[in-house]
């Protein structure tokens, strides 16, 4: 498995958010890790999708990441 890096310059930082851009409803949504690389979306470091800034008039929806499920192997 490959390992995403933040896309902001000079972070070196895994990823663990996925940023992607509505433009049509000047909204920029943060949710969890995507499951593949796509062309239009930004992977993040959880210290810079903390602090995510947007352009005035924009808005900011965050996606929590589904809640974990119990790992029943391990009993």
């Amino acid at each position: 498995m490959d390992v995403r890096i933040c896309s902001k310059v000079a972070c070196g930082a895994g990823a663990s958010a996925t940023l992607t851009y509505d433009y049509a409803d000047s909204m920029v949504v943060v949710g969890p890790l995507s499951t593949r690389v796509e062309p239009h979306g930004y992977d993040l470091c959880a210290r810079h999708a903390a602090v995510l800034r947007v352009p005035q008039g924009w808005r900011i929806v965050r996606r929590d990441p589904p809640p974990r499920t119990p790992d029943r192997s391990a009993s």
